[in-house]
Parts: C-alpha cells; sequence; structure tokens
C-alpha cells in the first residue's frame, strides 16, 4: 500500500474532526450536534451528491459498461448478505445474523459521500451513474436478509414482517432523496445548476466535516457496548469488509477501466449500513438485537473504512486490473 497516501487520508480535515467526535464522546465531553442539524446536514450531503450525479448523468450514455455496472452493483449486494448470513448463523441466532448480513450486504450512503470526497482529493471525478448504483444497491441486501429469516426461523415463530419491511426499504428516505436529486439533476440544464453551485459545491467539505464530528461522538458511545460481546463481532467488523471491498476492487474490473467507479464499487462493498438496515430491521425483526449490529457498523467498520480501507481499496484499483 502507499504509505504516503495513507497518511494523507490520516491528515485530512473531516477525518480528524471524526477522530475529534470519538475523543469527545469517551471522556465525556458535552460536545454535541443537535439531532435536528445533524439531519438537515445529512440531507444536504445527499442532496449534493445526488444532485451532481444527476448531472454528471445527463452528459452520459447508457452504454453496455453503465449495465454491466448496474447489475454488478445488485449482484454485489445480494451475494455478501447470503454468504456472510451462513458464517454468521454459526455463532448468532438467525435474527443478529441476518440483520448483521442486511447491515453488510447494504451501503453506507455517509460512506459513499466519504468516497466521494476522496475521488475529488486526488482529482478524480465520480461517474453520475455510480450515484444510481449506490441507491440500487440499498434494498436488495435486506430483501435477501429478510427472506433468509423467513427460510431459517424456529418453528411458527412470527418474528420476520418481511412486506412492511420490503416497503420500507424501497422508501427509504435516504434513497428517495438520492435518487430525486439525481433525477433533477439529470432534468436541470448547465444553467441552471449554475445557480445553486456555491450550495451544492462549495459548503459540501465543510458540511461533511461536521457531519463525520457527529459520527464521530455517536461511535464513541458506542464501543463500551460493542466490547462486551467478545472478539467474534469486532473480528467480523474488520476482516468482512476488508475482504468485501478487496475482492469487489479487483473484480470490477470486469465490468469497468474507470479508477473512479472501481474504487466507489469497492468502498460501496465494505461499507455497511447504519439508518436504513436499523430503521427496516426495527419493522421487520424486532427480535435482532441493534445493541450488536449498529455498534458493529457504526463504531468499527465506519472508522476502519475511512481510515485504513480507503487508501487500500485506492491502491488496489490503481495498480491491479484482472483483465
Amino acid at each position: 500500500m502507499n504509505f504516503d497516501l495513507l497518511i494523507n487520508n490520516l491528515t485530512n480535515p473531516a477525518l480528524l474532526f471524526f477522530l475529534l467526535g470519538i475523543a469527545a464522546a469517551s471522556l465525556k465531553s458535552d460536545l454535541e450536534i443537535p439531532a435536528s442539524s445533524s439531519k438537515f446536514i445529512s440531507f444536504y450531503l445527499l442532496f449534493s451528491i445526488g444532485f451532481k450525479g444527476g448531472q454528471e448523468l445527463s452528459h452520459e450514455t447508457l452504454t453496455a459498461e453503465v449495465i454491466l455496472s448496474m447489475l454488478f452493483g445488485i449482484g454485489t449486494a445480494i451475494f455478501i448478505p447470503v454468504y456472510t448470513f451462513f458464517i454468521l448463523k454459526r455463532r448468532l441466532n438467525v435474527y443478529d445474523s441476518g440483520a448483521i448480513a442486511a447491515a453488510y450486504g447494504s451501503v453506507s450512503a455517509v460512506t459513499f459521500v466519504t468516497a466521494v470526497a476522496y475521488l475529488e482529493a486526488n482529482q478524480l471525478q465520480l461517474k453520475g451513474h455510480m450515484v444510481a448504483i449506490m441507491a440500487l444497491m440499498e434494498s436488495p441486501a435486506i430483501i435477501a436478509a429478510l427472506i433468509l429469516m423467513s427460510i431459517y426461523k424456529s418453528g411458527d415463530d412470527e418474528g420476520v414482517k418481511k412486506r412492511v419491511a420490503i416497503k420500507h426499504s424501497l422508501t427509504n428516505g435516504s434513497v428517495m432523496l438520492i435518487l430525486g436529486s439525481l433525477v433533477i439533476g439529470y432534468i436541470a440544464s448547465a444553467e441552471q445548476a449554475q445557480g445553486i453551485k456555491p450550495f451544492t459545491n462549495d459548503l459540501f467539505k465543510g458540511f461533511l466535516a461536521i457531519f463525520l464530528l457527529d459520527m464521530g461522538i455517536v461511535s464513541g458511545r458506542k464501543i463500551k457496548s460493542l466490547i462486551s460481546e467478545g472478539w467474534f463481532p469486532i473480528l467480523f467488523a474488520i476482516l468482512i469488509p476488508l475482504i468485501n471491498g478487496s475482492a469487489v476492487a479487483a473484480l470490477s474490473s470486469l465490468v469497468t477501466t474507470d479508477v473512479g467507479s472501481r474504487f466507489v464499487f469497492a468502498v460501496l462493498a465494505a461499507s455497511a449500513s447504519y439508518i436504513a438496515v436499523p430503521a427496516a430491521m426495527k419493522i421487520a425483526a424486532p427480535k435482532a438485537n441493534p445493541g450488536l449490529f449498529l455498534p458493529m457498523t457504526l463504531a468499527v467498520t465506519f472508522p476502519f473504512n475511512i481510515t485504513f480501507g480507503m487508501p487500500i481499496f485506492y491502491t488496489i484499483v490503481s495498480n491491479y486490473s484482472i483483465i
């Protein structure tokens, strides 16, 4: 791995704000981002990414590469929860296994946003269709995990409400916002987009830094509850994203040669949902323990990805290709 790249990532202001949040939580500081502000910032980040992706998409044509990339993304989102479910089921109950598998098969919009900022820092452009692929990858993992839980649940247990959860996963606010922004960005002309460019472009990195500060505070508060669960969840939360991201970083060369797109594919495969999946599981599988899968995704996988994962995946896509 390029250690200059790693050092550059470790000194990134956005990451340092995340670490500041963890430190504040560990020291029991009263530093806190109001919930309403945090929600607004997350909506802003998704809107900005979606709108800019739509603008980029308006300049692209629907090629075989784009179609294959979409199929590759959806296939990845289905395969990951299936294979991880059977690994998890050796140690955990069906509901916890399904919820964790769904989280790691689905994607993190915030990790995606951070990956976009990472691309820009390395002078690479995000392809518009990758925004659509990110949105398409959110629901299949949830549906696959719910089917697995339904198949392997014990006896007459009615703990899985598939229909409600599937509807929720498809109408999730983050998915609707980023897809809606993508469509609006696609429709808007370059002149119209220029009018809101200061909002969609210039403020992005500052809002991202504040949001990651908030994520750091939340992560720091959840670390203790995860440690009490033993070594297996922590090891899983580090190794599985690393395996998924590295494998997809290499395999993505089969569908695209664009380094930026391959990097985003790797980050999406390595990321874990801590917004859409917890909300869906609360409705669909209330027996799943959020005190297990939420700290895994937020307190371990997210920090690992933005600190070490992204430089590793970027090195792979920059230097290795199957074809």
